[in-house]
């Protein structure tokens, strides 16, 4: 994953269980604050998954995506964006699609072998680990928007 490491713990149930990264959430809250549009989009389903990222004021939350283009599509349609404004992070094969339309195609380190090809800019960190705080910093950085007022909270 991105967010998420490659391995799942599984409850008793058979649920699949992830750990997050604090930094990655303080990075993503921080965006979401500033007014940028997040999304996140998963083929997991695990409710755990959405309140985590509800809780950090995402409101495009899109759980068991099976083609992740289709969700792509929406939430850029939805918010009126362009596919040279988006920045997306993939790891896998099921990105690539989406990793060819956006603007900004981004990897974590240990992305597929053809995730890397395909993106313009890889972590140094690996998914799970900091990536997507790596991703979000760098951009507020380049706008001078990351050690601002809001910066110093969640």
């Amino acid at each position: 994953g991105v967010l998420s490491s490659d391995v799942l713990s599984l409850h008793p149930t058979g649920e699949p269980m992830r750990t997050v990264n604090v930094k990655d959430g303080y990075a993503l809250q921080l965006a979401v604050k500033l007014g940028f549009h997040v999304a996140i989009i998963t083929g997991g389903r695990t409710e755990a998954v959405r309140k985590r990222f509800a809780g950090l004021g995402i409101e495009d939350i899109y759980m068991g995506s099976c083609v992740k283009i289709h969700d792509y599509r929406d939430f850029r349609d939805k918010h009126g964006l362009k596919d040279e404004q988006i920045l997306y992070m993939g790891d896998d094969v099921p990105d690539i699609e989406v990793m060819r339309e956006c603007g900004l195609p981004c990897c974590p380190r240990d992305a597929a072998a053809e995730v890397k090809q395909v993106a313009l800019y890889i972590s140094h960190q690996d998914g799970g680990y900091g990536c997507g705080r790596d991703v979000i910093e760098q951009i507020l950085k380049s706008q001078g928007k990351w050690m601002n007022g809001d910066a110093f909270g969640w």
